[in-house]
């Protein structure tokens, strides 16, 4: 009986848990797309988890590409078909992103960690691409 009882009040606690969890705010952003508005933001936020920091990538439960002096970079068209499309462990999140987000991620990572490619991505060039 007393194990019937603490099994009533143990399902009763996570269904109150799971109906909160449901009416709170949500942390992430809305809707299943991104609010960061510009390169630096985005790539702090959605790509330095995996890429890390210093856009060197990173090797252990996965292998995570290194994005510094990356010369798979030179060509724009080349990171902008990953963030859209993915590739390997790579996520698409062309759905999660506007054109003018992914164009300011991939300009960001193609003029920092040593990159200097000056050829600049324009949303439009990604919605051509999608």
């Amino acid at each position: 009986m007393i194990r019937m009882i603490a099994l009533v009040f143990g399902l009763a606690a996570v269904v109150g848990v799971s109906a909160a969890a449901e009416d709170a705010t949500p942390i992430f952003s809305k809707g299943g797309n991104f609010d960061e508005q510009s390169g630096r933001a985005l790539y702090a936020e959605v790509c330095q988890g995996c890429h890390m920091a210093d856009g060197k990538g990173a090797i252990g439960a996965g292998r995570y590409p290194s994005l510094a002096g990356n010369p798979k970079l030179e060509a724009a068209g080349y990171p902008v078909t990953i963030v859209l499309q993915g590739r390997n462990g790579m996520p698409p999140l062309g759905k999660m992103m506007t054109d003018a987000q992914v164009a300011m991620v991939v300009n960001y990572v193609r003029t920092h960690f040593g990159n200097a490619y000056t050829d600049t991505v324009k949303p439009e060039d990604v919605k051509g691409m999608r």
